[in-house]
């Protein structure tokens, strides 16, 4: 039986510290992967992101089933750090009033519906950009706005594998495969995270926003990297190499008597230093099979074989202490649990435990950004389906009681529902 881990309290930053989007007002409208981990990065660093949600059962996300606390799902927890949000049902003319509103107030949306959705509720970009001059606003798509396949909808795992990213994962001899954590997603709201930014630089340079667009697909296919530039270099389709990169033989997993380790030796400096100084095996680099990088390709299984046999030898705490002796890249093959628990992660501070509405504590994965002026502000857990509601209409709008009241009657918030103050 499991059991969950044990995480610290979460050290507060220092008081009183500048961030880096204070001021920043974004209006949220994305929900599972690529547009929710954009916008919180905004948040993480201080901007003030308004998650609106559907008020029938909200952000996809919440409903996932990999593990869940208080009646959020990991997933969710995991991509909507630091937002409030808001429950609007854009059925109702009143919601998507409401929706302008924030529009007009905003210096940023982020939004990731299917083409045509937002144009609908008369809330794409050629209808709010005279609202608001100044507006950056973001699309976030499987296909992007323009091409054939601009009207379908689109996910991570279709993109990995539309792009032939996907063709480059796996081992020779199997399938192609696709990552596990959705990094195609994750890319995204990365790149969409940085078109934002310098959309924001430029509005300060020429006065005003503009639409700025990230599409699943383009950045499959820009993650190809080196391997896609060598395709439209050579003509010669790229394959599948596992864990030992082509023109790398050295490369990959090896396991030791008892566990496994990976070891990126990719150059004739590291190499030469693995056979001699921790392999003690100087014929794999004075023998001409092995003698360069070209030889050692042509010969990657005999050379490998011949490497695996000497790190069968020993125990993996040895070998991983003779190879960073030598300096040479080395890491242990750890499960998420061991690599949750090492040390790495632990005396960093990469972990942690946040307070939560309705499970107490929520676990918190740190940002991986840090910044020594601007830091990260202090962790907020994902926001209940629409907790912030009334709490945003006051105080960004400046709607009084009688305006909410008036609202949720008229169903904006959902059906038979109340608005839940801040």
């Amino acid at each position: 039986m499991s059991t969950m881990p044990q995480l610290p309290e979460r050290s507060p930053r220092a008081t009183g510290g500048p961030s880096a989007l204070d001021g920043l007002l974004v209006v949220d409208f994305t929900r599972v992967v690529a547009g929710p981990a954009c916008t919180q990065t905004l948040a993480d660093f201080g901007a003030r992101v308004i998650k609106i949600e559907n008020p029938d059962g909200g952000d996809d996300t919440r409903a996932y089933e990999h593990a869940e606390i208080g009646g959020e799902s990991a997933a969710y927890l995991s991509l909507n750090r630091n937002k409030h949000g808001i429950a609007l049902d854009f059925s109702v003319l009143e919601a998507r009033e409401i929706a302008r509103d924030l529009i007009r107030k905003a210096d940023v949306v982020v939004e990731n519906f299917s083409s045509g959705i937002m144009k609908k509720f008369g809330l794409d970009y050629e209808a709010v950009a005279p609202l608001n001059p100044r507006l950056v606003y973001c699309s976030i798509s499987a296909y992007g706005r323009k091409g054939p396949f601009a009207s379908r909808p689109g996910f991570d795992p279709i993109t990995q594998a539309e792009s032939g990213f996907m063709s480059l994962n796996g081992f020779a001899d199997g399938p192609p495969v696709r990552t596990g954590p959705p990094i195609v997603d994750i890319a995204t709201g990365m790149s969409a995270c940085n078109a934002i930014l310098l959309a924001l630089l430029a509005r300060d340079r020429l006065g005003r926003g503009q639409h700025v667009e990230v599409a699943l697909f383009d950045i499959a296919m820009a993650m190809t990297s080196f391997y896609g530039m060598a395709y439209l270099i050579n003509g010669q389709n790229p394959g599948r190499f596992g864990n030992s990169p082509n023109g790398s033989p050295a490369v990959g997993v090896y396991d030791a008597s008892d566990g496994p380790l990976y070891m990126a030796c990719a150059n004739d400096r590291l190499y030469r230093r693995l056979v001699v100084e921790v392999l003690n095996r100087p014929d794999l680099i004075n023998d001409p099979q092995f003698a360069t990088r070209k030889a050692r390709s042509e010969n990657r299984e005999l050379l490998r074989a011949a490497i695996a046999e000497v790190f069968a030898s020993d125990t993996l705490e040895n070998w991983i202490s003779k190879m960073k002796l030598a300096n040479i890249p080395v890491g242990y093959l750890r499960t998420v649990e061991e690599g949750f628990n090492a040390p790495e992660a632990r005396k960093r501070d990469r972990l942690s435990r946040i307070s939560h509405p309705t499970a107490q504590w929520v676990p918190n994965i740190e940002t991986p950004i840090t910044m020594n002026l601007t830091a990260a502000i202090d962790p907020v857990a994902a926001p209940l389906l629409g907790e912030h509601t009334e709490g945003v209409l006051r105080e960004t709008l400046g709607y009084d009681q009688r305006r909410i009241s008036e609202l949720s009657e008229k169903g904006a918030f959902g059906a038979s529902k109340r608005v839940t103050s801040v």
